[in-house]
């Protein structure tokens, strides 16, 4: 009877360090890799950790991490947001549009007030007619290309000199040395920790993803909570366009195609569960970093764009392989 009990303990322990161990290499895999890149970078470059090459490599993707983090809220919840790279465009264009005949702090709510339009729309069909995510946000994202089309006629719009704060003020200004882009992607990201750790909004988000009937069946009304991050993610998109559009000086409704894909890879690399559940902020922050220092890595090392393509979905999944190695998948 001591025998078993001595085997019954030992195993328990055993069962338990293999927990331990899992949610250990989950929740600091990615910040090793993270290290691991920048490390090899370093070597490879002998510019990578010059401020300028940091300073480059940040502005560019600041405006993929806000984006992020409305694409993590979705993803949190069981679902996917293919319309960010197109009302990214409707963003861009909207507000250099506006600029022409209207101040610029009237340009800029009017433009993220569109981003969220599509995503009221895409929220509508996800959480009220339960339709699937997929197939709902690639539908907006060919309406809000085609909206950015026909506003810009299939042309960039250059800003007016309403515009002009937005690209020597917010793109070319700085705050204790960091620039104001990044400095915005920052207090987004800092926004989102805040809600999914400290409030009931963000964990029921979480508990939405992970079993949204037993959420639904303690009382919790999930359809609202859905709706809400898609009109989030919408209105992030269309800030992200903003930013782009002050750091090039033009609106473009070519802007942000195929940045779902690398958005969707900077928040999977973070860690996140594409079936709903599981993900950080900072997590999908340090993805956006990774994919970041990995585009600048082959910058510098003179890789053409079409092989960076590749080099990305290889990515994707080793991401994928080894969030499926430390998770187990879901009955």
């Amino acid at each position: 009877m001591a025998t078993t009990r001595i085997a019954e303990a030992a195993s328990s322990a055993s069962r338990k360090r293999r927990i331990d161990l899992r949610s250990f290499a989950a929740s600091y895999s990615t910040i090793a890799i993270f290290v691991v890149l920048v490390l090899v970078a370093s070597f490879i470059s002998t510019s990578f950790l010059s401020s300028r090459n940091i300073e480059n490599v940040l502005r560019q993707v600041a405006s993929t991490g806000v984006i992020s983090m409305g694409m993590l809220l979705v993803i949190l919840t069981g679902g996917i947001d293919l319309s960010v790279g197109s009302v990214a465009a409707l963003g861009s264009i909207t507000c250099a549009s506006l600029l022409t005949s209207m101040s610029l702090w009237e340009a800029v709510p009017l433009s993220l007030a569109a981003g969220g339009a599509i995503g009221v729309i895409s929220g509508y069909f996800v959480a009220v007619r339960r339709m699937p995510s997929f197939v709902v946000t690639l539908a907006g994202m060919t309406i809000a290309r085609g909206i950015a089309l026909i506003v810009s006629e299939g042309r960039p719009i250059f800003m007016s000199d309403n515009g002009a704060w937005l690209g020597d003020g917010f793109n070319r200004g700085s705050l204790l040395g960091i620039p104001l882009p990044v400095l915005l992607m920052l207090l987004v990201f800092g926004a989102t920790a805040f809600v999914l750790r400290l409030t009931a909004y963000g964990r029921l988000i979480v508990a939405i993803g992970s079993n949204s009937e037993a959420v639904r069946l303690s009382g919790v009304r999930v359809t609202p909570r859905v709706f809400s991050v898609y009109v989030i993610s919408g209105v992030l998109s269309a800030l992200a366009g903003i930013i782009i559009t002050a750091r090039s000086g033009v609106g473009s409704p070519v802007v942000g195609i195929g940045t779902e894909l690398d958005v969707i890879a900077a928040v999977v690399i973070g860690g996140a569960s594409l079936m709903g559940g599981r993900g950080t902020a900072l997590n999908t922050l340090i993805g956006v970093l990774t994919l970041g220092v990995i585009g600048n890595i082959m910058n510098l090392l003179n890789v053409p764009g079409y092989h960076q393509e590749v080099v990305k979905g290889v990515i994707i999944l080793i991401a994928v392989l080894l969030q499926s190695s430390v998770w187990p998948r879901r009955a």
